[in-house]
């Protein structure tokens, strides 16, 4: 297994300085762009992250340490964010994701004092059981995709403008 704790925490924490250092104060068209019908464009990733931090991981986190697998998670609506039409600036909404997750490191760092809770489990509405360390992972593991998610969308932008280096653009050519 490759999952420690304070290395997740590490990443965990590292998220919204790093999406406020390379978002905060860009043009709305960086912000603004998507990939084409159905995809997100940075705000709304942003949203969708704020949405997790509130309504996904602790929550998951508390069931499994309190109800085990007595109690399967609710489902994450993926696609709340998209509902909700607040009129927040992007520095808001980084804002906001930065102190909910400073919010669930500390609850994280509360509930999940000994190794062997990482084994514990709880049923999760489509995989069925799960381990704490797996969603625990997982939380890394979003973050890193939708930081991926950002940068790629962001290059999209300029995709027809790159000619024939387009071929050495790996984040083009997916």
């Amino acid at each position: 297994m490759n999952f420690n704790l304070n290395e997740a925490i590490e990443l965990l924490e590292r998220t919204p300085k790093t999406l406020e250092s390379f978002l905060i104060g860009l043009s709305k068209r960086w912000l603004q762009s998507n990939e084409g019908e159905g995809t997100w464009n940075v705000t709304e990733v942003i949203d969708h992250l704020i949405e997790g931090e509130k309504t996904n991981w602790i929550p998951r986190l508390q069931i499994i340490l309190v109800e085990g697998e007595k109690k399967s998670f609710p489902e994450f609506d993926r696609f709340a964010h998209l509902h909700d039409s607040l009129n927040q600036t992007l520095h808001d909404k980084i804002l906001e994701f930065s102190s909910l997750r400073t919010e669930n490191i500390i609850k994280l760092k509360e509930l999940v004092q000994t190794e062997l809770q990482l084994d514990q489990t709880g049923i999760h509405p489509a995989f069925g059981s799960v381990k704490l360390r797996e969603l625990l992972s997982t939380w890394v593991v979003h973050d890193l995709t939708h930081i991926s998610q950002i940068t790629r969308v962001m290059a999209n932008v300029y995709k027809d403008d790159v000619g024939p280096w387009k071929a050495y653009l790996g984040i083009l050519n997916r």
